[in-house]
């Protein structure tokens, strides 16, 4: 999702770009990505890469993700290293920051207390990424940076119910109660967790210019700045599905934490702005996953 996103922002600004995917390349594998870079030798990379999931994957299978990210990240920077790429740009996780964080969550608030349980693997693998870009900027001189999004959402989302985030997870659950004429849908938690939403294109769009004009081993947050409670995401995605049944929620399942919402001044100081509000963003993206199901493109 992520790197398609970017891959068209760098596109429509007449750049070159060499889309990688598990396809093409094992990141895990270090001989493979060092190959693969040396021969490509590209002058920016853009690690959009990781094994990623919901509170349900990230709590079952914390060695997977925590293995499995540090491989990816740790290989893709040695081989860019080594290749000679000028701008490396590191994309992390809001879930970084500690659980019982002061909110809008700042950049320097990072290590300043413990993590959320549920996903504290994968937390623990993009502060080692930040700390990885910190250590190369710091012994070789070069221009890497960190950018850290929040929720994100969008086209080619991962709508599995057993691995994805909670708004491609909503998304589905009500398109197909649509379908199917259920008279309720019941949901994770208490749906009191406030969250804030960013579409893939925007993130793109702070990529681009992040990766022009800065240049800092601060990392920089990525998000709307807005709040929103996963309740009233609900209501807004049943509305926007056309779904008129009860909505129940399953307090036996973990919330997470219960409040994080990003503060983007630094990133908005560079001139970045979302253009993608919510209602838009999520319109488009139930359309697009309507389509995509229809033609069997879906990550289901």
């Amino acid at each position: 999702m992520a790197g398609s996103a970017i891959s068209r922002a760098f596109r429509d600004k007449g750049s070159d770009v060499e889309i990688v995917n598990r396809s093409i390349l094992d990141l895990r594998d270090s001989e493979a990505t060092n190959n693969f870079l040396k021969a490509l030798k590209p002058k920016v990379v853009i690690d959009a890469a990781a094994r990623v999931g919901g509170i349900g994957a990230n709590d079952s299978k914390p060695v997977r993700f925590l293995t499995e990210n540090l491989l990816i990240q740790n290989n893709l920077m040695k081989a860019a290293f080594l290749a000679g790429v000028e701008k490396f740009v590191f994309l992390g996780s809001s879930c970084i920051y500690p659980k019982n964080c002061l909110q809008p969550i700042k950049e320097e608030y990072l290590m300043t207390g413990p993590l959320e349980s549920t996903n504290s693997s994968y937390a623990v693998a993009k502060i080692a990424g930040i700390e990885m870009v910190n250590s190369y900027r710091k012994e070789y001189g070069v221009n890497w940076i960190s950018l850290m999004p929040t929720n994100l959402y969008g086209p080619r989302d991962n709508f599995n119910l057993q691995e994805s985030h909670v708004l491609p997870a909503l998304i589905r659950k009500f398109v197909e109660a649509v379908a199917s004429r259920e008279s309720s849908v019941t949901l994770w938690g208490s749906g009191l967790p406030l969250r804030d939403f960013l579409h893939v294109d925007d993130l793109a769009s702070a990529v681009v210019l992040a990766s022009e004009k800065y240049d800092g081993s601060m990392h920089l947050n990525v998000g709307s700045g807005q709040e929103l409670s996963i309740s009233n995401l609900a209501l807004l995605i049943a509305d926007l599905t056309g779904y008129s049944g009860e909505i129940r929620w399953d307090t036996s399942r973990p919330d997470g934490t219960l409040r994080k919402v990003l503060d983007v001044t630094r990133i908005s100081s560079l001139g970045w702005r979302p253009a993608i509000t919510l209602s838009e963003g999520i319109g488009s993206t139930i359309d697009w996953f309507n389509t995509a199901v229809s033609n069997g493109e879906a990550r289901l």
